[in-house]
């Protein structure tokens, strides 16, 4: 009798352990943001911070470009979108909360002594109107156009600030992102190309690459958080409405003291408070 009972009593704490006696798996909340390549390892470390100080939630970041940012968050595959630009007329209806700021550089090798081009100049060369770097005051070398592939925010600003269109561009090798541009230029002495600023000063130090000013204006930190550099542009991240629930306490935490490090450790601008 006594080992019968002892076999029940056993059974049923068998039981209990493998049906439901246990405490409850905590529930993960998941957030996933896409977009802006430039963007992505600053939100990626932001997200492993968040994630440290939210138990139980899981940030998903991937790349692919502003413009897959957007579409991802009409189409509700992403909570947030990275939108490394302003938006534009016909993504008005989205709501943008800018995090930090950033801008574009005109960069070329640093063999080249071509100092500084005017917009003019710039324009001409990417038109091919000029196509040797002697014909703006450099040596007798051709010029290797380097340029972004079509979604790019880098490609918007550039091609807006201009007043070009991609049809007008005839490169020599595309990019995709401001790393594969700084590498191509750095490679190439007669290259010139377009990329991020944050992304050019990190690399100046281990690449032969140099950044030229835009306007006469060279792109430091306080000609940029001003207003003054041409080619600033906000780095933004995008909902679909009004942010609520853990989207609005991801953005909130990306507008925060507690990721000015972060902001500066990848060579951005934190905002002025």
């Amino acid at each position: 009798m006594m080992s019968t009972r002892w076999l029940v009593v056993c059974g049923l704490l068998g039981g209990c352990m493998v049906a439901g006696c246990r405490p409850p798996e905590q529930h993960l909340r998941n957030l996933v943001l896409t977009g802006s390549a430039g963007m992505l390892p600053l939100v990626r470390d932001i997200g492993q911070r968040f994630e440290s100080a939210h138990p139980g939630v899981r940030v998903d970041v991937q790349a692919g470009g502003s413009a897959r940012g957007v579409s991802d968050v009409r189409q509700g595959l992403a909570d947030i979108g990275m939108v490394a630009r302003a938006l534009k007329p016909d993504e008005a209806m989205l709501y943008a909360t800018p995090i930090a700021l950033d801008a574009v550089c005109i960069i070329v090798n640093r063999a080249n002594p071509v100092e500084a081009l005017s917009d003019d100049q710039i324009v001409r060369i990417y038109t091919r109107g000029v196509s040797n770097w002697k014909e703006v005051g450099g040596p007798d070398l051709p010029i290797v156009l380097i340029h972004m592939t079509e979604g790019r925010a880098l490609l918007d600003l550039f091609l807006d600030h201009f007043k070009l269109r991609s049809t007008q561009i005839r490169a020599d090798a595309l990019i995709q992102d401001s790393e594969q541009g700084l590498q191509a230029v750095a490679s190439r002495p007669g290259a010139i190309a377009y990329v991020s600023c944050s992304r050019a000063q990190a690399a100046s130090a281990s690449l032969p690459i140099r950044s030229l000013p835009s306007g006469g204006v060279e792109p430091t930190t306080e000609h940029v958080r001003s207003g003054v550099y041409p080619l600033a542009r906000p780095l933004q991240l995008v909902t679909r409405e009004t942010p609520r629930g853990l989207a609005a306490e991801f953005i909130d935490f990306a507008r925060s003291n507690a990721v000015h490090d972060l902001i500066q450790k990848h060579h951005f601008i934190p905002l002025e408070k």
